[in-house]
């Protein structure tokens, strides 16, 4: 019997990402629902932006307020506290989409893939009518989808996912 200690290759016991790469036609399909869930986020946002100020304000006077004031404070802890764990689920149902949120605000999602061989993403965002824009990892310049990567069925051309 060995005296090592047996070890887990993944002693934390957290599952292992797996590096996602969706094609032009997946993409295009999930992106109703894609829509939806950017548009609770950056509702959110906008809700948030609105309540924060108010938050602050009355929690600067907290000692002073009526109790109006004061029932207003906590009401607005808690719309805060709501809408913040609405933007939580949110991004977690993005996420458990493989579809990476770049922008909250703004409504900014990548699709992730690979073109040439190379780690990529579609981008759409928010309020545009659908994908069509594309960069390489790491890069900000998006690119128009070219006309020949199928739009009918959104087949990216194998010399661009660089298989034979």
């Amino acid at each position: 019997m060995s005296n090592m200690p047996n070890r887990a290759t993944n002693p934390a016991g957290k599952p292992r990402k797996k590096e996602l790469a969706l094609d032009l036609t997946t993409a295009r399909q999930m992106l109703p629902l894609v829509k939806s869930i950017v548009s609770d986020i950056v509702n959110s946002r906008l809700v948030l932006s609105r309540l924060t100020p108010e938050q602050e304000r009355l929690d600067r006077h907290r000692r002073d307020l009526v109790w109006q004031e004061r029932h207003r404070r906590y009401q607005v802890t808690d719309e805060i506290a709501a809408v913040e764990r609405k933007l939580t689920v949110a991004t977690g149902e993005l996420a458990g989409l493989g579809v990476n949120l770049v922008d909250e605000e703004a409504g900014e999602v990548d699709f992730p893939t690979k073109i040439n061989g190379r780690p990529a993403a579609f981008t759409w965002k928010y309020g545009d009518d659908g994908v069509g824009h594309w960069h390489y990892q790491g890069e900000d310049q998006l690119r128009p989808i070219p006309n020949d990567w199928d739009q009918t069925t959104g087949a990216v051309p194998a010399r661009y996912r660089g298989q034979p």
